[in-house]
């Protein structure tokens, strides 16, 4: 039997469990009253979960409607950051991102793909170093840190152009040893509380912890304006925080160990829908 029903797409009502969960079968994601978010979906065959749950689904009522429309979402004051860098000359070659890439909706679709794997390095590209790399190979400027503003901001500009896309990272090939890599890491217990990834997003989503429910862990929303904290939040920072939780020693933000990860948990969440930049608790 699933754990949540098929119907459930939001958090604001009560189960027969007190801890879990579920939702208002009618709610449902639509944002700027036109685009329409399909928040839960069937899990492919060979997938761990019943079912794909949007972390969306498990905010407050509150929380979820900031995200049902740009003008409330926290995350635009960024974006319009990023769009104003987008068009700013910087380094030595006297280019701007728009120089190369005119309009910024010629970005629609790369990130339901990423991470993926770059046949050049041998390496997984992720957004992060992709915009790195033009950073520095094209306009001569200095490299920006994975989870600061101006990299976050950027992500969230470029991810906003695939939203209501679905997820669709590829995991053979030569993403496959890092798929396997990133899940080793996300079964494997660490830090003193003794703690895997699967332990909160697989064996307990919906369950309370800290006046709050646990999600699944999906990534279709990051980057994602957290009110914890009032900034952008990058997955790769989520996962610096959540191993600091459990008491354990991060891995370096673009280290193989967390890019491994990223695939890995971007891949339990193909066919769920891009929601960047979303809001969550």
């Amino acid at each position: 039997m699933k754990k949540f029903t098929k119907t459930l797409t939001c958090v604001i009502a009560a189960s027969a469990f007190a801890t879990v969960a579920v939702a208002d079968e009618d709610a449902k994601l639509i944002i700027n009253d036109e685009l329409k978010i399909e928040t839960n979906v069937a899990a492919s065959a060979d997938s761990p979960l019943d079912e794909l749950f949007s972390g969306w689904v498990f905010r407050s009522n509150e929380t979820q409607l900031m995200q049902m429309d740009d003008f409330d979402n926290p995350s635009f004051i960024f974006v319009e950051q990023a769009e104003e860098q987008f068009a700013k000359v910087d380094g030595t070659e006297g280019k701007a991102c728009a120089t190369c890439h005119e309009d910024v909706a010629s970005f629609k679709g790369l990130r339901t793909v990423l991470p993926r794997h770059n046949a050049s390095t041998g390496k997984l590209d992720t957004m992060a170093t992709l915009i790195n790399d033009c950073r520095t190979d094209r306009m001569g400027a200095e490299p920006w840190k994975f989870s600061k503003g101006k990299m976050t901001s950027m992500k969230a500009l470029i991810s906003l152009q695939s939203r209501g896309m679905p997820m669709n990272v590829a995991v053979d090939g030569g993403a496959a040893e890092a798929f396997e890599k990133g899940k080793e890491l996300y079964y494997t217990r660490v830090g003193q509380l003794d703690m895997s990834c699967a332990n909160c997003h697989e064996d307990n989503y919906g369950n309370m912890i800290r006046a709050d429910h646990l999600s699944q862990g999906q990534t279709n929303g990051f980057p994602t304006y957290r009110l914890k904290n009032a900034k952008l939040n990058s997955i790769q920072g989520r996962f610096k925080g959540c191993m600091k939780n459990i008491r354990a020693t991060p891995y370096k933000e673009g280290s193989d160990e967390f890019t491994a990860l990223e695939l890995y948990v971007a891949s339990r969440g193909n066919g769920l829908i891009v929601e960047s930049p979303s809001v969550r608790n």
